[in-house]
């Protein structure tokens, strides 16, 4: 993930919205074509549209190929130009988010530890990665709660464990593709 400087404002920022197994993502690229924003539609958090800028059907193109690739099963790591905003700690949360491997699953106390937080940061790193503006790519999906559970995903459980069965993280009970979230 590239580390970029926070932009104040939404000027120069287009927005397209693509589908997906999960339902509509609406993609935000900032005047560099950054990827700031990649938002499940009722995603908490989620901002107002405004925020997104223009829309533009061409705006994100690769990102847009990319998540095609990750759906499709022909991409497990992303490779985009990243800028998401942020204060620092949630910057920091973010970059961790982006090292956790395809397939696994860490904990919010194993995330804290990894940044060198002590083990009661787990809350706190929570919050910052609730507040993760670049879901799937950013991968947030993958953090689980220390007994297991799929705890606390601002597109909806549903969609947590759909991703994670994608990704073979979660054993799927049928062999055959995860079955859709019920919220499209």
């Amino acid at each position: 993930m590239t580390r970029a400087t926070v932009e104040p404002s939404t000027r120069g920022r287009r927005h397209r919205v693509v589908g997906s197994p999960v339902g509509p993502l609406t993609l935000v690229v900032d005047g560099s074509d950054r990827l700031v924003g990649l938002y499940l539609d009722a995603q908490r958090h989620r901002p107002a549209d405004a925020e997104f800028g223009e829309p533009d059907d061409t705006a994100a193109a690769e990102a847009a190929r990319q998540l095609e690739e990750y759906f499709d099963g022909r991409r497990a790591r992303f490779e985009l130009d990243l800028a998401p905003r942020g204060t620092a700690f949630q910057q920091r949360v973010w970059e961790a988010l982006a090292h956790i491997p395809s397939g696994s699953t860490i904990t919010y106390g194993e995330l804290a530890a990894s940044l060198g937080l002590a083990p009661g940061a787990s809350r706190a790193v929570g919050a910052a990665v609730g507040r993760n503006p670049i879901g799937i790519v950013v991968p947030c999906h993958r953090v689980i709660g220390r007994d297991g559970t799929l705890t606390g995903y601002a597109g909806g459980l549903d969609r947590k464990r759909w991703l994670l069965e994608h990704e073979g993280a979660l054993g799927d009970a049928d062999g055959g593709q995860p079955a859709l979230p019920s919220a499209q």
